[in-house]
């Protein structure tokens, strides 16, 4: 009866635990930008769903690749940040640029970017698809316009997402470090999810 019954609790156990392997995952937040659906390559060369990135705190621009001013500027005001926070805030954390400009931004040109910035393996490059763009920029609020020179006017901010998806904190960037408001703020974010272990 012993052996009957511990068989019985092993079976139970091993549905409850499949069960929760292929439980679908909690629906997204109404406010988070990951309710847009967009396809995207990083630059790897790999492409997958926007929705992938959920389940991890970002930090998300849109920037282009051709751009010699502002857009180096963000990435280096992003590494900044990366660098001022400890080993197991940085861990925590992803970088994600966003181009403006998919259809010259290809994953050589991304991948490009991110060897002469000397970027790790924390930050993603991602070409959008060219439908995709506008609505992903409307999604972080983030304004641009294409100039006929093939420059873009565009916001140049760092924006915190969590890792649902939803804006935590947005700085504008005029530096080459970020609004020191900003980094307490990513750090406060990390500390607080770190010890809730929500992230």
């Amino acid at each position: 009866m012993k052996v009957l019954l511990r068989s019985v609790v092993v079976i139970a156990v091993s549905l409850v635990a499949s069960m929760s392997a292929t439980a679908a995952p909690p629906a997204l937040p109404g406010d988070s930008v990951y309710q847009v659906e967009a396809s995207v390559v990083d630059q790897e060369g790999r492409a997958y769903a926007w929705q992938a990135l959920r389940g991890r705190p970002q930090v998300v621009s849109m920037f282009y690749a051709h751009c010699h001013l502002m857009c180096p500027l963000i990435i280096a005001s992003g590494k900044s940040l990366q660098n001022s926070l400890d080993p197991h805030q940085r861990d925590g954390l992803g970088f994600v640029s966003i181009s403006l400009d998919p259809a010259r931004d290809t994953p050589a040109a991304l991948l490009d970017v991110a060897q002469v910035h000397r970027l790790d393996d924390h930050w993603r490059l991602l070409r959008p698809r060219d439908a995709d763009v506008r609505t992903l920029a409307a999604a972080l609020g983030i304004r641009y316009r294409a100039q006929p020179d093939g420059t873009f006017n565009h916001t140049s901010v760092l924006i915190l997402l969590d890792r649902d998806g939803r804006i935590v904190a947005r700085s504008e960037v005029t530096d080459l470090t970020p609004d020191p408001r900003f980094t307490a703020t990513v750090r406060e974010y990390l500390t607080g999810a770190s010890a809730s272990g929500s992230d």
